[in-house]
């Protein structure tokens, strides 16, 4: 299955959310996320927390953000989300499969009292400055994943390791406004 594409532009580097006003997309987020009186789970690998921090950074978070894991070792994309080990063996750690699986096993992952997170995020990629598996830095994969689905995007981003980082954040909490 393919991903979707999503080009870097400057729209990435918006400070205002999507919905309008000066209200940042993860404090819509937690609001849509307490109306519907659902829960979320992120799972991150190159974002390293970025996108649980901001999150958490919003008043009443607890409420709907169940937890974050971040797997930026490729071992733990396996042992802590479900991703499959041949997917992992077959094209890496960067790639659609593998953002679908984190999103989908980020949601049992956070699972409380046998439920799941109703909405899954994950992000995974590279930042650069160099990249160990031949894949042009930039090349990131988000997943975000619902009871009615899950989206996957690829994005190829331009900027030095910390711009990737941001920008990819940036897009994961878009994507799951727009899921919203």
């Amino acid at each position: 299955m393919s991903a979707e594409r999503f080009m870097d532009d400057s729209t990435l580097d918006e400070q205002t959310s999507i919905v309008g006003g000066r209200r940042t997309d993860a404090e819509h987020i937690v609001q849509r996320l307490g109306e519907l009186g659902w829960t979320i789970g992120i799972a991150e690998s190159l974002t390293g927390g970025e996108v649980c921090s901001q999150l958490v950074a919003v008043a009443g978070a607890s409420k709907v953000v169940r937890g974050g894991i971040v797997a930026y070792a490729t071992a733990l994309k396996q042992s802590l989300l479900g991703v499959d080990p041949l997917v992992l063996e077959l094209g890496g750690p960067v790639q659609a499969k593998v953002a679908r699986q984190m999103a989908e096993g980020v949601r049992e992952a956070v699972a409380v009292d046998g439920a799941g997170a109703d909405v899954g995020v994950a992000t995974t990629g590279i930042a650069g400055p160099t990249s160990s598996d031949g894949q042009p830095v930039g090349t990131v994969f988000v997943a975000v994943s619902t009871p009615l689905g899950t989206r996957v995007e690829l994005l190829q981003l331009d900027g030095d390791r910390e711009q990737i980082r941001q920008r990819t954040a940036r897009r994961a909490l878009r994507m799951v406004l727009e899921a919203l």
